[in-house]
């Protein structure tokens, strides 16, 4: 993962971010209907914030990279709800779909981003 982190820098992380963030959201509306079932996001910017800052501490080639999947413990957040259920479930279709489109979009952004650096690596391996 090294290679690909000196590539692409902070888009890796943050696809893997985005990614782990559509994964929360599908699993807050699948338990739409379970009882007292907290509904959760990924704060991203405390997310790219820790990655960031982990990664200007790793000072040298022996340092364990931090990975995406430690991280979310601090950048995970419950949602408060808009209206509140009887049955203590804090999910919100409504709210959930909105934030799982815009989620998707954003990874399919990230991805975009990814693709276009592997375009110019390409590029630059061809000699253009």
């Amino acid at each position: 993962m090294q290679i690909m982190s000196s590539l692409f820098g902070v888009h890796e992380s943050a696809l893997r971010g985005r990614a782990q963030q559509v994964e929360l959201i599908a699993q807050n509306i699948v338990n739409a209907d379970t009882p007292h079932y907290k509904a959760r996001d990924i704060d991203f910017k405390t997310l790219l914030s820790e990655v960031q800052s982990n990664s200007l501490k790793t000072t040298d080639h022996k340092h364990f990279p931090v990975s995406v999947d430690q991280l979310t413990v601090d950048a995970l957040r419950y949602r408060v709800p808009l209206n509140s259920s009887s049955d203590g479930n804090t999910v919100e279709m409504s709210v959930e779909q909105a934030a799982y489109g815009r989620a998707a979009a954003d990874y399919s952004t990230v991805l975009n981003f990814i693709r276009s650096d592997v375009t110019e690596v390409k590029r630059a391996l061809k000699g253009e």
